[in-house]
């Protein structure tokens, strides 16, 4: 029988000596860092997700270097008040380009646009550069428009009717959005389960490791004893930081619907992670062995989960956004059963090894 008296003990011990973990707290002050300039990193963030922002930045004119003929193409450059283009020889563009005069070099086919053959254009920018990403967003855009007009002038080539398809209902994407509660949200909130459950495979094989686990047993703590509180002290932090994110992010703007409930969810999941690091590492009782065997358990049942449409992860999406259905309380159910019988599965492994 568990002493509740001794558990609650030893967690609180537990939580006291976190702040020598340094690998939790840089991972903690990260997780702050991204919370709390959420607002400004998700510039930079998302347009890694999505490049196609860069195209939104204005104000800025680039000069382009055109070393071709088509005056098509040409003036499509030069309604655009993002582009100044020049024309110039192809060698003279390049070197501009190479001494950064340029910010581009554009160098279309000779091919008139109702010729048989197809029109290549050829495009030069400095790599390595953010600049040249803007730039290239920009560009594609041109590119398109340049595409629908050879598209309209050889239309006459075809012998068929090209099929329209028109969706049943306009769907707005907003990339920025879905970033943020797609990617970002999901990431920050679950982020806590994953260091708690790596935290608590060290804080049990440690005692083996240091030879203080017969020490502890001496006390009138039993080993049961000893692994729950260290579960309990991993467990109890998992709502500290998870509210602590959910309150920055909203403290940056970022709206977040269903708060109780996204915390439910994540308290439940990163519980059951916690107690299968913890089944693990009593069994192993090596940091080691029981590490490399937790993450690929944990990527097993990641990629089993994600399978399923109502996940974790897809909930709490859901729940951010308002949207949630309301069967989120029979996955939050299930959640707490898978919590139950992992907890009797540690129970028989800790009395398994204590025995043995």
């Amino acid at each position: 029988m568990v002493n509740h008296r001794l558990v609650t003990t030893i967690a609180a011990k537990e939580v006291r000596g976190l702040a020598s973990e340094k690998t939790i707290i840089l991972a903690i002050l990260l997780q702050l860092f991204i919370a709390m300039f959420s607002s400004f990193l998700m510039v930079g963030l998302s347009a890694m997700y999505d490049p196609s922002v860069y195209g939104r930045i204005s104000g800025v004119q680039y000069g382009i270097g055109f070393a071709g003929n088509d005056t098509i193409l040409f003036d499509l450059f030069s309604r655009d008040p993002s582009f100044v283009p020049y024309r110039m020889d192809p060698g003279v563009a390049l070197g501009a380009l190479k001494e950064r005069q340029l910010a581009a070099v554009v160098w279309p086919s000779e091919t008139l646009p109702d010729d048989e053959d197809p029109v290549t254009v050829t495009l030069y920018t400095i790599s390595n550069d953010i600049q040249s990403t803007v730039i290239e967003v920009k560009i594609k855009d041109i590119l398109l428009g340049y595409e629908k007009l050879l598209r309209e002038t050889r239309k006459e080539r075809l012998d068929f009717s090209p099929v329209t398809v028109t969706p049943s209902r306009p769907v707005a994407q907003n990339s920025f959005y879905e970033f943020i509660y797609g990617l970002l949200i999901p990431m920050l909130l679950f982020m806590p389960a994953v260091i708690s459950a790596g935290l608590v495979i060290d804080l049990i094989t440690e005692e083996y490791q240091e030879q203080t686990i017969d020490t502890l047993r001496s006390t009138p703590a039993t080993l049961e004893d000893i692994v729950c509180g260290k579960i309990l002290a991993c467990i109890l932090i998992i709502p500290v930081q998870v509210a602590l994110w959910l309150v920055l992010l909203t403290i940056n703007g970022i709206r977040i619907a269903s708060l109780v409930e996204i915390l439910l969810h994540v308290v439940f999941t990163s519980t059951v992670l916690i107690l299968i690091a913890a089944t693990i590492a009593v069994y192993y009782r090596d940091r080691t062995k029981a590490q490399f065997i937790f993450s690929t358990a944990v990527i097993i049942v990641l990629l089993l989960i994600l399978a399923l449409p109502s996940n974790p992860v897809n909930l709490i999406v859901l729940l951010a956004v308002g949207g949630a259905p309301l069967y989120h309380w029979a996955v939050m159910a299930a959640s707490l059963a898978g919590c139950t019988i992992l907890v009797i599965l540690v129970r028989n492994v800790i009395r398994r090894v204590e025995y043995s």
